[in-house]
C-alpha cells in the first residue's frame, strides 16, 4: 500500500513537472522581442519603442523634448498657459474640452478645478480616445470629475442637453502628433502607410478611396480652398493621369511620388522644398476633405452660444487659414449681435520659447469669446 502511494506521488510530481515546462515554453514563444534597427538611432515608429512608452523611459522623452521634437506616440499641449490664463476656471466650475486627443489640456484644466466640478471631454477617434481615458484615469481623473464621449464636436448641442450649459468650453482643431506619427494612420507624407487620413477610422471613405472618384476640377478646387495649393491644377492633373492608366494611388508613398513628378518642370535648386511643401498642403486638403472640417467647426461655431453659460468662456486653436477665417467671422458676427460681450481681435500666438521648444507649435493661432450675460 505504501508503495502504491509513492508511486502515485511520484507520478502526481511527473505530471506538475511536465505541467509546469510546457507552461514556461509557452510563454517563451509568445515572448516578443523588441525590433532591432540598423545604426546607432531608430528611425521608424516600430523602432522608437522607448518613446512608445513614456512611463517607462521618461529620459529618452525628455531628451526628445529637450532637442525641440515631439516623441512618437506623444503630443505635446500648446499654448496651454494662454488659454488658462484667458479661462480663468474655477473650482465648482463645469466644462468641455471639445477635442480630448492626448489629453495634454484636459488634465491642465482639470487641476485647475482642484477635485470640484466636472470636465466633459469629446473626441472622434476611437484608437487615441480609448488610451487617453486610460492614461487620464491612471493620473487620478475618474468618472467623478471626467467624462469622456467618443463623439463629433459637431454635436456639442448633444452633450449639452445632459450636461451644460459650460461655464467654459475649448476646441483644440489640431491633428495630434500621436495621429501623425502612426504610419498605419496615413497622415504624414514623410512615412509610408495607407492613404487613409480618417480622423475615425471606423466611419467615412479613406483619401485613397476619394481620390478614385473625385473629378480633376473638384480635385484642383479642393486644393485651392483647403490649402491654397498654387500647384493645384499641375498636381490635380498628375493624379488624373495616375489613375487613368492602371496605376494605384493607395499609400502616402504612392501620392507623394505623383506629387514628385508633377512638379518636374521646377528647376533642380526650386524642387526639393517645393514638392515637401506641397505635399504637406495636398495631405491637409484631402485630410480636411474626407473629415468634412470645415462643415463641422462651422456646425460646431453656430452652436456654440447655446452652450455657453452666461459670461462663459471659450478658446479655439488653429492651425491653417482656412480654419482661422471661419472662427475670426464668427465671432465678430456673433460679437456685433451681441451674443457675445466680448472677443480677441488679434490672434494669439504660442512664444518664441515654445515654438523653440515644440516645432509643430509655429503655426498655432488662438482666439476666445467670452458669452454675454442674458437679459
Amino acid at each position: 500500500m505504501k508503495d502504491q502511494d509513492r508511486n502515485d506521488r511520484e507520478s502526481l510530481e511527473e505530471i506538475q513537472a511536465e505541467t509546469t515546462v510546457s507552461k514556461n515554453q509557452t510563454e517563451q514563444k509568445q515572448h516578443k522581442r523588441r525590433v532591432r534597427y540598423k545604426g546607432t538611432h531608430p528611425r521608424s515608429y516600430q523602432e522608437k519603442y522607448k518613446e512608445l512608452q513614456p512611463e517607462k523611459y521618461p529620459e529618452t522623452i525628455e531628451k526628445v523634448i529637450q532637442k525641440g521634437g515631439t516623441p512618437v506616440g506623444m503630443h505635446i499641449s500648446i499654448c496651454v498657459k494662454e488659454i488658462l490664463d484667458f479661462l480663468q476656471i474655477q473650482p465648482g466650475q463645469k466644462g468641455l474640452d471639445a477635442t480630448l486627443g492626448y489629453g495634454g489640456h484636459t488634465k491642465e484644466m482639470l487641476k485647475c478645478l482642484q477635485g470640484q466640478g466636472h470636465l466633459y471631454a469629446l473626441d472622434v477617434d476611437p484608437i487615441e480616445s480609448v488610451k487617453t481615458k486610460e492614461r487620464l484615469e491612471k493620473a487620478g481623473y475618474g468618472e467623478e470629475i471626467l467624462t469622456i464621449r467618443q463623439m463629433n464636436f459637431a454635436d456639442i448641442d448633444q452633450i449639452a442637453r445632459e450636461a451644460g450649459p459650460f461655464d467654459f468650453v475649448l476646441a483644440d482643431l489640431g491633428v495630434s502628433s500621436m495621429q501623425i506619427d502612426n504610419p498605419d494612420r496615413g497622415f504624414s507624407y514623410k512615412t509610408n502607410g495607407p492613404l487613409d487620413l480618417r480622423m475615425n477610422p471606423e466611419k467615412g471613405i479613406t483619401a485613397a478611396q476619394r481620390l478614385r472618384t473625385i473629378e480633376p476640377e473638384e480635385l484642383e478646387g479642393m486644393l485651392i480652398e483647403n490649402s491654397d495649393e498654387p500647384y493645384a491644377g499641375e498636381i490635380s492633373r498628375a493624379v488624373t493621369a495616375e489613375l487613368k492608366s492602371g496605376n494605384k494611388i493607395e499609400t502616402t508613398g504612392q501620392l507623394r511620388n505623383v506629387i514628385d513628378k508633377a512638379l518636374n518642370f521646377l528647376p533642380a535648386t526650386e524642387k526639393k522644398e517645393a514638392v515637401k511643401k506641397s505635399c504637406q498642403r495636398t495631405f491637409q486638403a484631402l485630410r480636411i476633405d474626407v473629415n468634412n472640417e470645415f462643415e463641422v467647426l462651422y456646425q460646431f461655431l453656430e452652436k456654440l452660444p447655446n452652450i455657453l453659460a452666461p459670461d462663459g468662456r471659450v478658446a479655439i486653436l488653429t492651425f491653417h487659414s482656412g480654419e482661422d477665417r471661419l472662427v475670426k467671422k464668427s465671432f465678430k458676427q456673433l460679437f456685433q449681435e451681441g451674443i457675445y460681450s466680448s472677443y480677441s481681435k488679434d490672434v494669439i500666438r504660442p512664444s518664441a520659447e515654445e515654438c523653440a521648444r515644440n516645432s509643430r507649435a509655429r503655426s498655432t493661432k488662438m482666439r476666445w469669446a467670452i458669452r454675454a450675460q442674458e437679459d
